[in-house]
């Protein structure tokens, strides 16, 4: 029996000792996927080398991440509402020491293949502005195959301005349909801001919203406020939308992985909703994306 909002986690639920969340196969029913995210104030949290891949991804400051002898530093950003950040591929094998000040997440996939390490400095990150009117927003595909050259990972972020629709229409990817759909678990962690300009006060409870539904592949309902920390987990079904109250702008980070032999990102809309992508022709992107200008910015996906 579905129980509500099962694979959903507030912020410090999933904590375990320097991290606030960890994701990893000690939850049942997860294997391909893992997230680890970490408050640092000048100190470190240490990986150990293992049949993992990683990337290390900046939310807000700067780090310096140590691995196999080698010294990367990642300029990072303000907030992961400023636009893009560097990030550092570590491929499997290698341990790693992240230091710094600041928020950081690690995105994980297990494999036992060993791919070249790689950083991706900020203006490199293919910036996609995808649908359009109340669909609108920005995606960071950093860790996407077409950007990266990684065994099992497939990582992105997106910002949704305040009042708009992402992960919309739903969708899923938990089938081995050759080039139409392919398995992936799905890690969604989310922050959540004041719209700018919007005099909000700092007391301000910033949120989101996020919905999952059951396919074929397994039941799964969630219906959740998302604030900044928390994480949902999507080992099937469908997803979206993730939608941003007007007075707030929403934030994702998404990590992806699973048992194809293929890494590709194939997904199936939900049939019920698949129409709203025409809904798209003709209509502007957003006004307000790109949230940075100073990025190469691709045309926007419709």
């Amino acid at each position: 029996m579905t129980r509500h909002n099962e694979w959903f986690f507030p912020r410090g639920a999933l904590s375990d000792g320097a991290w606030e969340s960890v994701v990893d196969g000690g939850i049942p029913g997860w294997q391909h996927t893992g997230l680890r995210v970490a408050s640092l104030d000048g100190g470190a949290v240490e990986l150990p080398a293992g049949d993992v891949e990683r990337i290390v991804v900046p939310l807000a400051g700067s780090f310096t991440v140590e691995h196999e002898g080698t010294s990367t530093a990642l300029a990072g950003r303000a907030s992961v509402f400023d636009g893009p950040t560097d990030v550092l591929f570590v491929g499997a094998g290698e341990g790693l020491l992240v230091r710094g000040t600041g928020r950081v997440a690690v995105a994980e996939a297990p494999t036992t293949v060993r791919t070249p390490s790689a950083y991706i400095p900020r203006e490199a990150v293919p910036v996609e502005l995808r649908g359009a009117g109340a669909d609108s927003r920005q995606v960071h595909n950093f860790g996407t195959p077409a950007a990266l050259d990684a065994a099992s990972l497939i990582v992105c972020e997106v910002i949704t301005p305040g009042g708009n629709w992402s992960s919309h229409p739903a969708h899923k990817h938990d089938e081995n349909v050759p080039g139409h759909e392919s398995r992936l678990e799905e890690i969604y962690y989310f922050e959540a801001a004041p719209v700018r300009g919007g005099g909000a006060p700092e007391t301000a409870d910033a949120f989101g919203t996020f919905a999952t539904s059951s396919s074929a592949a397994g039941e799964i309902e969630t219906n959740a406020l998302v604030r900044t920390g928390d994480i949902a987990l999507v080992p099937f079904g469908y997803h979206g939308p993730a939608v941003a109250p007007p007075e707030y702008d929403l934030y994702y980070l998404n990590v992806m992985a699973g048992p194809d032999e293929e890494r590709v990102w194939l997904v199936s809309d939900d049939p019920r909703q698949a129409w709203l992508r025409e809904t798209w022709a003709g209509m502007e992107t957003d006004p307000r994306l790109p949230y940075r200008t100073d990025t190469t910015t691709q045309g926007a996906t419709r």
